[in-house]
């Protein structure tokens, strides 16, 4: 698909067909991940993949906002391995974790995998749920899966702001 097409066609899915993804695709989109531009290219990034019915029902259990989704990817940060920017401290980490997510996002559109990108989760029920160490920090939820028949866009999704109201030069 050309990159045009891909970015203006990709929308937050949030109906799923309920079969889980097969890990040919999940490698696809883990690789695309895997391969994003990282702050000094430490890759802080850590991904956790939940695909069965177990670790989905857990991940139902932190987030109302899993629309069903049979796969799903928890991407985090490491704050140890992170770039720090000197002038005031700084972390990369996050940043790149949203990178990572991003590319993530995209390789799935690519590959005909709906997603969503969620931040609406509770970081401690995560963590407690899947024994996420203190040092790595959720950043994003990735939501997965074959869209539903019946999966479309929000009225908003093609609605934007004028240009002008979010980009300006030399000086805000």
């Amino acid at each position: 698909m050309e990159f045009e097409q891909l970015i203006r066609e990709r929308y937050s899915v949030r109906r799923f067909r309920p079969e889980h993804l097969p890990q040919a695709v999940i490698d696809t989109v883990l690789q695309a991940g895997y391969v994003a531009p990282t702050g000094c290219n430490y890759q802080p990034q850590r991904v956790l993949v939940l695909n069965t019915d177990e670790s989905i029902a857990k991940l139902r259990g932190c987030t109302k906002c899993h629309f069903g989704a049979p796969t799903a990817m928890l991407v985090c940060h490491n704050r140890d391995e992170s770039w720090k920017r000197v002038y005031d401290g700084a972390l990369s980490s996050p940043v790149d974790a949203a990178i990572v997510t991003t590319h993530m996002m995209l390789a799935a559109q690519n590959n005909g995998i709906g997603s969503c990108w969620v931040m609406h989760f509770d970081p401690a029920a995560m963590r407690e749920a899947f024994c996420i160490p203190e040092n790595v920090e959720p950043v994003a939820l990735l939501v997965l899966g074959y869209p539903a028949e019946d999966a479309e866009p929000l009225p908003l999704h093609s609605q934007y702001r004028p240009l002008t109201d979010v980009v300006v030069y030399d000086s805000f």
